[in-house]
Formats: structure tokens, sequence, C-alpha cells
């Protein structure tokens, strides 16, 4: 049950009953943060301002139905859980080509729902060499697994995905991004997130009184600035991989 309780839902369904009911059973399974919008395009909106960890949404919506926004979700850098709430039972191949946790079909039983929210948890509790960046070059939508970022790094409307060998281009913001990695990026400087896995030296550079911390990452040859309200996090983090 904690897994599934600090799971963060939203809602997205045009019947206002079926949205009322929803976030009545997931109260009712212990999940306590729950948003509910009314279309597509509302979801789209809130999740650029804000992170979930799991997306339950309804297939037939006026405008922007379920399945479009599913496939707009999937191109995310880093896309949340998905899980379909539908009358319909002929969606379901599609739903589980866009790697939906679930497919509940209405009226959603407690029962059905818990099993599909412990899915979605355990998805979301899976190792971060196990997980992968979504990240699209030229017409192609690729998979960058965790193992090989190394840094994320804001410049002008963009954030780069930098890895080994390899730059990335990400249309999300850094500070979504981080609320997504959570535990796996350290910030290093307000426009720079490193992976912690790739952390491998915290280094002084300059003379005194002009001296630069910056931090070194496994196979790049560059250094990184570090700002020196982050210096203690770096510290901690190099600490605990030598523990």
């Amino acid at each position: 049950m904690g897994a599934v309780s600090a799971l963060r839902v939203l809602v997205v369904d045009d019947e206002e009953l079926a949205r009322l009911r929803l976030r009545q059973l997931l109260q009712d399974c212990g999940v306590a943060a729950v948003q509910c919008v009314g279309d597509g395009r509302a979801a789209l909106a809130w999740l650029q301002q804000q992170t979930v960890d799991l997306v339950l949404l309804d297939v037939s919506m006026p405008g922007m139905d379920g399945m479009t926004l599913a496939r707009q979700l999937r191109q995310q850098a880093l896309p949340p859980q998905l899980a379909f709430s539908t009358a319909h039972d002929h969606f379901a191949v599609e739903a589980f080509e866009l790697d939906a946790a679930d497919y509940l079909l209405k009226p959603v039983r407690r029962e059905r729902l818990q099993q599909a929210l412990q899915r979605a948890a355990s998805r979301l509790g899976q190792p971060a060499a196990a997980a992968a960046f979504t990240v699209r070059q030229r017409d192609r939508m690729l998979s960058v697994p965790f193992a090989e970022a190394r840094y994320l790094k804001a410049e002008l409307k963009y954030v780069s995905l930098v890895t080994p060998s390899a730059h990335y281009l990400l249309d999300e913001s850094l500070v979504l991004l981080e609320q997504r990695l959570g535990d796996a990026a350290l910030r290093i400087h307000r426009n720079c997130l490193v992976m912690r896995h790739a952390l491998q030296e915290l280094s002084r550079r300059g003379e005194e009184g002009e001296e630069q911390w910056v931090v070194r990452l496994r196979d790049l040859p560059e250094a990184l600035a570090v700002s020196r309200r982050q210096l203690h996090a770096i510290k901690s983090a190099l600490a605990a991989a030598k523990s």
C-alpha cells in the first residue's frame, strides 16, 4: 500500500460523474494526490506545469481523445505511467502498444483499480538502469537508457541530454525533468543536472579568491561547473558512492 499511496495521479475524463467516482475510488485505495481534468488538451496544459506518476484516462473524449493524448505523452522524455479507463474493450491492443500499465473497463471496480495502481507503482520502482529517456531524432523516437545518460543542460528553449557518444534535444523543462528523475539526478548548477550514477570526481580550479569547483563524469572529457550552493549535495553523493 505504501508505494500506491505515494502515487500522484491525474484523471482525464470528459464525464464529471466518472471523474468524481474515480477520485473516490483512488482515495479508497489510499491515493491522496489526485487531480482531475475534463479533456486531453486540459491534461497537456496541466502537465506542462506539473508532474505525475500515473495518468488514468478515458479513450472516447471530444476534441483530443485518450489515444491521441497517450501518444503525445509517450513522446515526452520521461513519460508518466498510463492506464486506460473506458467502456470500450476494442482499444486494448493499441493501449498496450503504447505500453499502458493497465486497461480498465467501466464501471471500474476497486479491486481492479488497486491492481492497476500496484502495477504502475512497481514499474516506477524499477532500477534507473532499466529505465530510459524517450528522445526524438529526425522522424524517429529512440530510447536512451539511463545508464548511458550523463547530464542534462538547459540551453535556450531546449534541454540537451548528453551521453558519451551523442547529444539529444528534449522539449521538456529542466524543472519538470528534475522532478521526474527524483534521486537519479543531482542539480550542480541552475541550468544543469547530472546523473548520479555518472559522478566520478569533484575538484577545485583556479587561484584562491577566484576558485571554481567542477565535477567530472564517467566517459566525458569536459568538466562541468558546480555552484557553491550545490557543493554539499555533490560531496555527499560521492561519499555515498564510495561507502
